[in-house]
């Protein structure tokens, strides 16, 4: 709380009394404090650098309170036809999964979003697409069809397949991502719309992410 007013994570003291915050911020930050630092995850050509800020702020602005507003949907006090809603909002996620997805590199130029270097763009969405479980665990699933059977948009979740197994095998993401059993009881005060962070709050006021 001393060094980010907002109290949220991650947050990164550069020195004292010069804090900086927000996820993205910090990624770029490190991308341009580090220069020497190779596979680089913003593109060198400034259109390809901007329109991957678009797909960054698309992680932030879309699919994270997507993820949340499903997440914490409480069938009981909702006064409309609940299991209608919660299918509407697993299907408003499983959109922007598809959109995000729409965008990234063809698959033989490498599995990432730009192709065969991970980037920031890969990296906003990373944290809440290897916890996707958390649908089946609380919300009855989200409802991602298997293989073969995706329909007009088939070739669309082959491609998230692709990019979800490749971003899953990453050392530096397993080293980064808790056991499950760690999660559940975080998760569940979430699926139980009890939770009090920050984020929690504002999906609860409808409010995007803080």
């Amino acid at each position: 709380m001393r060094s980010n007013p907002r109290g949220l994570v991650p947050t990164l003291e550069v020195a004292p009394g010069k804090s900086l915050y927000e996820s993205n911020v910090l990624g770029e930050y490190l991308e341009d404090h580090y220069t020497d630092h190779k596979p680089h995850l913003l593109p060198s050509d400034t259109y390809e650098r901007a329109r991957s800020r678009i797909w960054i702020d698309f992680v932030t602005s879309r699919v994270i309170p997507a993820f949340h507003r499903l997440l914490q949907f409480q069938p009981g006090s909702y006064e409309g036809d609940s299991a209608a809603r919660l299918d509407g909002l697993r299907a408003e996620l499983r959109k922007y999964l598809l959109e995000y997805t729409a965008e990234m590199a063809d698959a033989s130029q490498g599995p990432f979003f730009a192709g065969r270097d991970i980037g920031l763009v890969d990296i906003a969405l990373v944290p809440f697409a290897v916890r996707l479980w958390v649908f089946d665990e609380f919300k009855g699933g989200l409802g991602i069809p298997e293989k073969g059977k995706g329909g007009e948009d088939g070739e669309k979740w082959e491609r998230w397949r692709v990019w979800m197994n490749a971003v899953e095998q990453r050392e530096t993401v397993k080293k980064t991502t808790s056991d499950k059993e760690h999660y559940l009881p975080i998760y569940k005060r979430y699926a139980d719309d009890v939770a009090q962070s920050e984020m929690a709050k504002a999906s609860r006021a409808g409010r995007g992410v803080p």
